[in-house]
């Protein structure tokens, strides 16, 4: 089949890497350096199991998805409007879109520009860019997706590459299951620069997470969401099977980049406030990581000036 990643950072290279290492013909659409070293070498896909370069073709042109039967959209939910609009002009009239990206409301914002099937996927999965072309996998990899006619041909797909995958007909139940976890490690990991594992041996950790994880659940209770499973064991569980995993905040903001907080506390956080639901401790988290980007932001302008 073939296959484009939209946005090939460290979630979309590594699902596109499972997918190209089982025999699919995969464009990855990246950043100049990852796109220039998988065109020289192909994708170096690292797991706990095994460390190959896999061939992919690469590009930093959205018009490269043109023929693809399945695009993974894996931009920040930051960039969701800016890649539906590039991806609009080339998508073939019956292409499938899986939006597997952080936050609740991707797919939405995606079908609102597309004309073609946008699936929302939640993604649990410890990965992260080793170096320039080279995708380091961490641990688990599980998709969870929305409804659609071709489900159990995209479950037998991924599985075949390696990859667990289901169908919920409670999609947006799952997104804010993955939701709240986010909520309740990426910023702590992003404003400690630790790792999940010690993160959660810290004093004091363990209370702030379950604040987080019961406002979360109150303002999706007051949505009227329906949120599966024991939120807590699978917040604990989190530590237990990505103990060496940064959040992919930590990682933004440890580069100087910009992070999709707007689009998890945030989230939260701006969701209470139309519900009248306090949201205190998501707010603060919320705030901090705001205050560290501007002051990151700051620092790279000072660097350019004083070279």
């Amino acid at each position: 089949m073939k296959i484009a990643v939209m946005g090939a950072g460290a979630v979309g290279c590594y699902y596109g890497g499972m997918l190209a290492r089982a025999g699919h013909e995969v464009t990855m659409i990246g950043r100049p350096t990852h796109v220039e070293a998988m065109r020289r070498n192909g994708l170096l896909l690292e797991t706990q199991a095994f460390s190959l370069h896999v061939p992919v073709q690469a590009s930093t042109d959205a018009r490269c998805i043109k023929g693809a039967g399945l695009v993974l959209c894996c931009v920040k939910s930051t960039d969701s409007e800016s890649a539906a609009a590039d991806m609009a002009r080339h998508l073939d009239p019956d292409a499938l879109v899986l939006s597997m990206q952080n936050g609740v409301d991707n797919a939405a914002r995606l079908q609102a520009l597309l004309k073609q099937d946008v699936i929302a996927t939640v993604v649990y999965v410890a990965t992260e860019m080793a170096g320039p072309g080279h995708v380091r996998h961490h641990g688990r990899g599980e998709l969870v997706m929305g409804p659609t006619a071709s489900g159990q041909a995209l479950v037998t797909l991924f599985v075949e590459a390696g990859i667990p995958a289901a169908i919920s007909d409670n999609v947006t139940g799952e997104l804010w299951a993955k939701l709240i976890l986010n909520c309740a490690y990426n910023a702590l990991s992003a404003i400690t620069q630790i790792p999940y594992g010690r993160l959660v041996q810290s004093d004091g950790v363990d209370g702030v997470m379950r604040d987080v994880v019961q406002e979360c659940l109150a303002v999706a209770q007051g949505l009227g969401v329906s949120v599966p499973g024991d939120t807590w064991e699978a917040v604990q569980r989190i530590a237990r099977t990505m103990p060496n995993q940064y959040s992919s905040t930590a990682q933004d903001l440890g580069r100087g980049k910009c992070s999709e907080i707007d689009h998890l506390n945030g989230h939260v956080l701006r969701q209470g406030e139309a519900l009248g639901i306090a949201t205190p401790v998501n707010r603060v988290l919320h705030t901090l990581v705001k205050v560290l980007e501007a002051r990151a932001a700051m620092t790279k302008t000072s660097t350019k000036e004083n070279p």
